[in-house]
């Protein structure tokens, strides 16, 4: 392990909001030259220490030393002066300005630095091409508003990585990107922590990941230190998850899972009708054609490109002509959101922050927000609060008020409450864009549960993700698009395995 003094030392950390104490006294300690994992829960503290660290909350308690620095109101100076580089959970680029401005402009601090579109070109298309050689060519000049939220991530993760900074902050990097993605992330991380001495610290749910990667880890439970400073190497993932207080609840047996999966009878045929008499969509594309029935689950896996065009096709945010969409034989096609919303298909954005949670409102608009727009209403009814408090109850969401701002709650516990939209909807379709982005395995296993629920009453699900373990887990069939995004194949039952998404998809599991 690293003999130097440490660069950054936080020491008896305090955090309040209001009455609520979300750090209670943390310590954290990270060496140069190492990448560090910081784990726990979701509302444990983990994003609320990174934002104390690069300046964006200030701490009620404790001391912070940064590369033998006592750090008092300083923090956000060396955050400005590159020092410091953040990756947030939730996206911190500007929609207005091009992919070049959003990586380049932090580079022109200073008034006597004169901005150059064509420097910053250049200075974007490297740091791009740490991770992605060809969306590096192609994007620089795009507007970050006209990108996808996977390639948004991209953005955000080469802007910090090509900062210089000494220590690097990932909050979720690898929620949004591919096998392939996170494999060149991984070994650009590992170069500059042997050569240049970097310090990462890094934050994620997925432990395979976690092992890849990093060398140390601290645990967070409850805003205080559960592990401090442990190789990897000698505490297994059982043992760390009890320490975040993960108990993991109990998988469904076999026979609770049956009824379900011979519900979710998915047929790949020509323009098949539901003989039952239940809804049946056909997706059809490229020679694949694909109906899903009332019930079914069934998994997108792939490069982005392909999931997200099915996704905005289905859900009314975009017009692809490529793909026919048949409702029970007949054509569907959604020209807006809420036109399909009140078709009876569902969404649940995997960009809460910008797509999904509605941040200036309370916790009982972001609940009812689907059902006033089916509804075509934009008043709360009386009926509402008791409805939403029973959904917080239902789902265990831990909220002092359902006048809070969602702000207030978990990004995991926030993810919950997209889903929980839904639930009293009882939709036809669901379409869900990884809907487990940066939530922690307690709460993954809860939205699974939930999921399961929709299907076993009827509704038809949509899964995009990148984990395919998680497919793997949840979907009897798996539609696989190529690294081009056109779809390959449809993987049934046995087929449906890390394997055999990986041949079908063209990319490592």
């Amino acid at each position: 392990m690293n003999s130097q003094p440490y660069l950054l030392s936080a020491r008896s950390i305090v955090k309040r909001f209001g009455p609520t104490s979300v750090l209670n006294g943390f310590d954290l300690s990270i060496a140069r030259g190492e990448v560090h994992a910081f784990l726990g829960g979701n509302g444990a503290g983990k994003s609320t220490l990174i934002k104390i660290i690069s300046g964006q909350h200030e701490r009620d308690g404790g001391t912070l030393e940064f590369d033998g620095q006592a750090l008092g109101a300083s923090v956000a100076a060396h955050v400005d002066a590159g020092a410091i580089a953040v990756v947030n959970q939730e996206l911190a680029l500007l929609p207005h300005l091009s992919v070049a401005e959003n990586i380049a402009l932090p580079r022109f601090r200073r008034a006597a630095h004169r901005y150059s579109e064509r420097a910053s070109e250049a200075i974007a298309e490297e740091a791009l091409s740490l991770i992605d050689r060809r969306f590096a060519r192609e994007s620089v000049r795009r507007m970050v508003g006209d990108l996808t939220l996977h390639e948004r991530q991209l953005v955000e993760i080469a802007r910090s990585l090509g900062s210089g900074a000494k220590l690097l902050l990932l909050d979720e990097p690898t929620a949004n990107l591919t096998a392939a993605e996170t494999a060149r992330l991984f070994a650009v991380i590992r170069r500059l922590v042997a050569e240049k001495g970097l310090a990462v610290l890094f934050v994620s749910h997925r432990m395979r990941e976690i092992r890849q990667i990093a060398d140390v880890c601290t645990v967070i439970r409850d805003g205080r230190t559960a592990i401090d400073r442990v190789a990897l190497n000698a505490v297994t993932d059982s043992e760390i998850v009890e320490c975040m207080g993960q108990g993991i609840p109990s998988e469904e047996s076999a026979e609770e899972r049956g009824p379900n999966r011979a519900r979710a009878a998915v047929r790949s045929e020509a323009a098949a009708a539901d003989t039952a008499g239940h809804d049946a969509i056909t997706i059809a594309h490229a020679g694949i054609r694909l109906t899903i029935h009332s019930g079914a689950i069934v998994g997108l896996a792939g490069a982005p490109t392909g999931p997200t065009a099915l996704i905005e096709a289905l859900t009314g945010l975009a017009v692809h002509d490529a793909w026919e969409v048949e409702r029970n034989g007949k054509p569907m096609r959604c020209a807006s959101s809420a036109a399909a919303a009140r078709a009876g298909v569902g969404f649940v954005s995997g960009d809460r922050g910008n797509k999904g949670i509605l941040a200036t409102l309370p916790i009982i608009d972001n609940l009812m927000a689907a059902r006033r727009v089916v509804e075509r209403r934009g008043l709360t009814s009386r009926a509402e609060p008791r409805e939403a408090a029973g959904l917080v109850d239902a789902l265990e969401i831990r909220a002092r008020s359902l006048w809070d701002l969602p702000s207030t709650l978990s990004g995991g516990t926030q993810q919950k409450l997209l889903v929980a939209r839904w639930l009293m909807l009882k939709p036809k379709l669901l379409v869900l864009e990884e809907p487990t982005r940066g939530v922690d395995i307690r709460t993954k296993r809860e939205i699974y549960a939930l999921i399961r629920k929709m299907a076993a009453q009827g509704t038809a699900v949509i899964w995009w993700s990148t984990e395919y373990v998680e497919l793997v887990e949840l979907c009897d069939t798996v539609l696989a698009f190529d690294l081009d995004g056109r779809p390959t194949r449809v993987l049934c039952d046995e087929q449906v395995n890390e394997a055999g998404l990986a041949d079908a998809t063209g990319m490592a599991a």
